[in-house]
């Protein structure tokens, strides 16, 4: 069975009463979908508050989700939806910061321990790392919102463009021009440091 079937699998159980079979869903998607709100909003402390607000509205929708789409790219639109409403509320920007990636990103294939080095890897190469991805994590930060959120959908979560357009509601071209656009961005950051031309990516 394809994680697709599986998600219907466990939704149709829900749908009928099956509390845990929901559950089995908040603890297959609760990394992910915190993982994307913390790179939406500045107060890390509010990220597993709008992850579980999140939960909360999907299983009070779940009639209405009909399978159109994936049930994890019909979640993340939840989410990216919640954190819009809180920011709203709280009158924040949308804005990543150190501590909430520091919350969120623990079990990212990129996190390491400051202090650990790995085999062949000299302090000179892990400043250079760190350097880069603080680059990187400017770059996205001085991003627009829509810019930003097209960006981690895709190389952080690993969303398809389909699945992009669908959880920010608009087409595929647009999804396209926002991820070459941001990756343009990110790579203007990064050249005087990878000694990369204009043209070139990294």
């Amino acid at each position: 069975m394809n994680p697709h079937d599986a998600d219907q699998a466990l939704v149709e159980r829900a749908r009928r009463g099956d509390v845990r079979a929901f559950e089995m869903l908040v603890v297959k998607y609760q990394r992910r979908i915190e993982r994307l709100i913390a790179r939406m909003v500045r107060d890390s402390d509010l990220v597993y508050d709008i992850a579980q607000e999140t939960f909360i509205r999907a299983y009070r929708a779940l009639p209405q989700f009909r399978g159109e789409s994936a049930f994890y790219t019909w979640l993340y639109r939840i989410a990216v939806n919640t954190a819009k409403k809180a920011l709203v509320e709280l009158k924040r920007d949308p804005v990543a910061t150190e501590s909430s990636r520091a919350r969120a990103g623990d079990d990212d294939e990129t996190y390491r321990n400051d202090h650990e080095l790995s085999d062949g890897e000299t302090p000179e190469a892990l400043l250079a790392s760190k350097e880069i991805a603080a680059t990187v994590n400017a770059a996205i930060d001085a991003l627009s919102e829509d810019l930003r959120q097209a960006i981690t959908l895709r190389e952080i979560e690993g969303l398809s463009y389909e699945e992009i357009a669908d959880v920010m509601n608009c087409p595929i071209g647009t999804v396209r021009s926002r991820i070459f656009r941001a990756r343009e961005a990110i790579a203007t950051r990064l050249r005087p440091l990878l000694g990369t031309r204009e043209g070139e990516r990294w």
